[in-house]
């Protein structure tokens, strides 16, 4: 955890910041697989964490705005407790770290905020949550999220999508283990392996250095399934392999990193043309990020990169900024350039797009393509994001797109047609936005086509 003065700023500055009522912080509770006792690895809530650093399951934290007063309902410790898990410091010792000093049994959390007028609390996106809130505020479980307090929500955005310095070490130190972790799968992977087997090896490299994966492992040959978690396929001579992987600090700061690259030594020619494309529109993208600018504005920026490079390879035609706007690049590009980082992978997500991504004055698209943009607001020094373009080929999209007029325009199909078995290509960073631009967080990862090639050419040496 960071120190305790950390977290009682945090709590102050969210306290200032919402003004009145009392706030509701809920901690995760321990996950059973297939029975009660036989848990999922305990991953804490991330705002309780935000706010109380303490990582243990079954709290509740409560602050009033008005008052100042800080309580944190736990667990008892039982014998049971100390026998399957050994000792543990106090409830009251672990609280005073962060902190905290009022600490009260759990049982007592229910009528304590039953007892209030105004209680505020997140949107909860697990089960037990929503019946915890129901109970204690009176409500049926399917009217607890449209209960959930927009201004502390908007309070809690505020505050946690601006990095402190501290904050901003740990996404060095994420994003520099999510590197290490894709370098392991560029060193290791061979052609006659199977998918799961190369996932065996970054997640080696995850737990060598001690550290957990931020969501579930993509690596594939079929790239052009955005979120492919199948693992299944065998790597064979001329394939792309696409591994989106990152990995969390003990601090729960995450790290998004993806490469692809080939299962041979180098790229085939097709290979080759389409990643410098999709290289040239991340660099782009790269040099634009600065505080004021909007994200959306950066996502367009490299779309039409990304249709500049298609037109030379002979897959588009037309004008780029006329193909933009028509969403024709969204043949190519079905998803979004980048998403906040930080706590979560997807900075905030159970807080809700519009209050993460958008603002009450920018709201978010409904267009093919631009419906997938998580992130579009202006970005401020401080705002951690990913940039992530890619080309992906889906056969079926192909088929469906055919016999539109505005895809006829600019799409090549007779094309596109040959390449219909490509798969897919994403090349994705982490990126701190600071006072005049941005900087990248972690070591630098290999991805030029001469520094791919390189380490396939030595691991296959």
């Amino acid at each position: 955890m960071f120190a305790q003065t950390t977290y009682r700023q945090r709590r102050q500055q969210l306290c200032q910041r919402l003004g009145h009522g009392l706030i509701v912080l809920l901690g995760n509770d321990e996950s059973g697989m297939n029975f009660r006792d036989n848990w999922y690895h305990f991953r804490q809530d991330s705002s309780f964490s935000y706010y109380f650093g303490l990582n243990l399951p079954s709290l509740v934290a409560v602050l009033d705005a008005d008052s100042g007063e800080e309580i944190l309902f736990a667990p008892e410790q039982s014998l049971d407790d100390i026998i399957w898990t050994g000792p543990l410091p106090s409830m009251e010792e672990q609280a005073e770290q962060v902190g905290v000093r009022t600490v009260r049994p759990l049982e007592q959390a229910g009528a304590y905020l039953a007892s209030k007028s105004t209680v505020h609390y997140l949107p909860p996106y697990r089960p037990e949550h929503v019946l915890k809130l129901a109970a204690w505020t009176e409500k049926a479980p399917a009217q607890v999220a449209a209960g959930a307090s927009v201004a502390l929500i908007e309070a809690v955005v505020a505050q946690r999508a601006v990095k402190s310095a501290e904050e901003v070490q740990e996404l060095h130190a994420a994003a520099t283990g999510s590197a290490r972790m894709q370098l392991a799968a560029l060193h290791q992977a061979r052609a006659g392996m199977r998918e799961f087997e190369v996932a065996a090896e970054a997640l080696r490299s995850a737990q060598s250095q001690g550290l957990q994966l931020s969501y579930p492992l993509i690596l594939t040959t079929q790239g052009q399934v955005l979120h492919n978690h199948y693992l299944g396929n065998t790597l064979q001579a001329g394939d792309l392999l696409l591994f989106d992987g990152g990995v969390e600090t003990a601090r729960y700061y995450a790290g998004d990193l993806t490469r692809t690259f080939p299962v041979s030594a180098t790229f085939s020619a097709r290979q080759r043309e389409l990643y410098q494309v999709v290289l040239d529109a991340q660099l782009a993208a790269i040099a634009a990020l600065r505080p004021g600018v909007r994200f959306l504005d950066v996502h367009l920026l490299a779309c039409q990169k990304l249709v500049e490079g298609l037109i030379q390879v002979g897959l588009m035609r037309g004008n780029a900024e006329e193909a933009v706007r028509a969403g024709a690049h969204t043949m190519f590009f079905q998803c979004g350039l980048g998403h906040m980082l930080g706590l979560d992978v997807h900075d905030m997500e159970s807080l809700g797009e519009t209050y993460v991504g958008y603002t009450r004055e920018l709201r978010k698209s409904t267009a093919f393509g631009l419906k997938s943009l998580r992130l579009g607001r202006e970005l401020q020094a401080g705002f951690a994001v990913t940039i992530e373009p890619g080309i992906y080929i889906i056969p079926e999209l192909i088929d469906q797109k055919r016999g539109d007029a505005t895809f006829q325009r600019f799409i090549n199909f007779e094309r596109l047609d040959t390449y219909r078995d490509f798969g897919g290509i994403r090349i994705e960073d982490d990126f701190i936005i600071t006072e005049h631009g941005s900087q990248l967080l972690g070591e630098p990862l290999a991805k030029t086509v001469a520094e791919i090639e390189a380490i396939r050419g030595q691991a296959l040496s």
